[in-house]
């Protein structure tokens, strides 16, 4: 049986209008709309992950936004898990459903599935967690550099944030050390099935007109109140989920590091390099329809019913 269930997933850097296509888009076909930005699933981070508005959110039914609280542990393999079940309920009502986001791991784990990694002796985890509370990450990238030297210069130059997330870190040293197998010997294995056929539309700009709309942005963030947002987060700035462009520059202002001029700065210079980011990363997506951003969004419709042999 031919499988007739359609993904429609929308990339792009941040900033670039995913939102608003993705809801035009649901519209058009009755359908609904899965979040994979990995910082919108915060409740708390509402102003500084630019979550849709209430408006936004009224116009078509959005699932995993603001779901997660920042005291939560939750992976990209929570996700992937959640969204499936999610993905496969939706398809019942509608073959066609919507995705979107700008956090490229997390639109793999839907579009591929993860590979297969064995069971790990939970007391691996504790002896590493202990040497990381000792020595930091310090412990972690050295740890990796030595069973793992291929991963390590991989992740260095494709996806240098995840350097500084000690929950990935730490698992990719527990892999390693639970099984004796460098990490990257468990990648790029069969990946799970799905049941559904990807569409990518990837929302595109050049450069200069990227970097204004992420300055704007920040400018609007601002003044609809990231600067009280953040203050409140403040006393947990140490949790995984906090560890995000918007709010670690602020956090270095209160701790009386900078200036609010320069952490706004800071922001909006860190906001662009990780623009530039995952536009390396989905450059890499297969097939993808890559369209400017300003796009008639029929000329987009047109394009996707080719694909799913609808009507226009």
């Amino acid at each position: 049986m031919t499988n007739s269930n359609f993904l429609i997933t929308i990339i792009g850097p941040t900033a670039i209008g995913k939102t608003a296509l993705s809801i035009a888009l649901a519209q058009h076909f009755g359908c609904e709309i899965i979040s994979c930005d990995s910082r919108q699933f915060y409740k708390e981070m509402k102003i500084g992950t630019a979550v849709p508005t209430e408006q936004e959110l009224k116009a078509a039914p959005h699932h995993f936004i603001q779901n997660k609280s920042i005291f939560e542990n939750y992976s990209v393999g929570d996700f992937e898990r959640e969204a499936i079940v999610k993905l496969d309920e939706l398809f019942k009502k509608n073959n066609i459903q919507i995705m979107v986001g700008g956090s490229g791991l997390y639109v793999d784990a839907i579009l591929k599935g993860f590979d297969d990694f064995p069971d790990i002796d939970p007391t691996i985890r504790e002896e590493i967690k202990k040497e990381f509370d000792l020595n930091g990450l310090n412990y972690l990238h050295n740890k990796l550099k030595e069973l793992d030297p291929i991963y390590f210069e991989k992740i260095s130059a494709e996806n240098p944030q995840t350097l500084q997330n000690p929950q990935r870190m730490m698992r990719f040293v527990e892999v390693c050390l639970g099984t004796e197998k460098p990490y990257s010997s468990f990648l790029n294995q069969k990946k799970n099935k799905r049941n559904f056929i990807p569409i990518v539309i990837g929302l595109e700009a050049e450069r200069e007109i990227m970097y204004n709309r992420i300055n704007r942005r920040v400018d609007l963030m601002l003044e609809d109140g990231l600067l009280n947002e953040a203050k409140n987060l403040f006393p947990n700035k140490q949790l995984n989920a906090l560890q995000t462009v918007g709010y670690r520059e602020l956090f270095d202002y209160f701790e009386g590091k900078t200036s609010l001029e320069f952490a706004i700065e800071e922001i909006k210079k860190n906001t662009r390099r990780f623009a530039k980011r995952q536009l390396t990363w989905f450059m890499r997506t297969e097939n993808v329809m890559w369209f400017d951003f300003k796009t008639d969004v029929n000329e987009i419709i047109t394009q996707i019913n080719q694909k799913t042999k609808q009507p226009n």
